[in-house]
């Protein structure tokens, strides 16, 4: 049980999603939030997961350099990918609008990588779930906006809030994933970063 391996290890949580930060306690792994803000920029040429790849490891880099032996730094990213295209944050009503309708009766993918950085190593996973959106009116898409504002979301929303429970037909992969961390492989790569180092 990880459980029981951890005690002798820091993990330090590098998110201030709400949601994220829910997932370790409900796992319960302890951990020590540390912020550093960064320009969440990448270059132009990354597609799908590359895009979600260097963003996690972006994040890292602030903190990298402040880890201790038995430090886990937990860094993450995700991405809405839609037709060749990267589906960020909403930063107002008409973008979610935009993005909602785009992905309206389609399928998208969901992808979010995870960066592990210790003093010694980093260690880079991601996971991607399909999502099948059923065909979304505008007074639909309004509703959700004007009544969630889903502007911290990548893809301008949230699949545990009202939006998920009347919009998604299908899913294919991690439903923990979509809300924002693929709980299952953040758990056994802790597990095995441990078991490795104890070797």
């Amino acid at each position: 049980m990880l459980t029981d391996k951890i005690e002798e290890y820091k993990i330090i949580l590098a998110s201030g999603s709400p949601r994220r930060q829910q997932f370790f306690k409900d796992l319960h792994i302890p951990f020590e939030i540390r912020l550093k803000e960064v320009d969440e920029i990448y270059p132009d040429s990354l597609k799908a997961a590359e895009i979600s790849d260097y963003l996690a490891v972006l994040k890292a880099s602030p903190l990298k350099d402040e880890l201790v032996e038995n430090e886990i730094l937990i860094t993450s990213d995700t991405v809405v990918w839609h037709n060749m295209e990267s589906l960020a944050k909403a930063s107002n009503g008409n973008e979610a609008y935009e993005m909602l309708r785009k992905l309206s009766g389609e399928w998208h993918q969901v992808i979010t990588s995870v960066c592990f950085t210790t003093s010694e190593k980093q260690t880079i996973v991601n996971h991607t779930t399909k999502v099948k959106f059923k065909e979304l009116s505008d007074k639909e898409i309004w509703y959700y906006i004007d009544n969630y504002k889903p502007f911290d979301k990548a893809g301008a929303y949230g699949i545990q809030e009202w939006i998920g429970l009347i919009a998604i037909e299908k899913i294919e992969g991690s439903y923990t994933n979509v809300v924002g961390l693929p709980t299952q492989v953040v758990y056994d790569t802790i597990n095995k970063l441990i078991s490795q180092s104890k070797k």
